[in-house]
């Protein structure tokens, strides 16, 4: 148990430590990533204004499995939703998570569907 914790608190360090880095506003929001064991979610936050702009998460899509193709779908609708507010560019928190697996697909279906970061 003591090993689950280590590790939950070594992401809130990471995450800690990329959140004092990254600043999203209206033109280039933050994309947040978040990851658990059933879900995927993922939302774009304007941090001047502190108001989400756009979100997309893994129960909205139909037959969508905690999987990387789960994850796939996820970054698609991201940017789709992303292409109707006209954003075209984001900063992407990963929120301390490692860029691999599921993470790393949902950045890669976003820059295939014309996001940038």
């Amino acid at each position: 148990m003591l090993k689950r914790i280590a590790k939950k608190l070594k992401r809130f360090d990471r995450k800690r430590r990329i959140r004092a880095i990254l600043i999203g506003t209206a033109r280039r929001p933050r994309l947040s990533v978040f990851r658990s064991l059933k879900y995927i979610s993922v939302q774009a936050i304007d941090d001047v204004s502190q108001t989400t702009l756009a979100q997309a998460n893994l129960t909205e899509i139909k037959n969508a499995k905690h999987t990387v193709k789960g994850a796939e779908a996820v970054g698609k609708t991201m940017a789709e939703r992303l292409t109707k507010l006209h954003i075209q560019e984001i900063v992407f928190d990963r929120s301390g998570y490692k860029y691999h697996g599921k993470v790393k697909a949902l950045a890669e279906a976003l820059r295939a569907n014309g996001i940038t970061f």
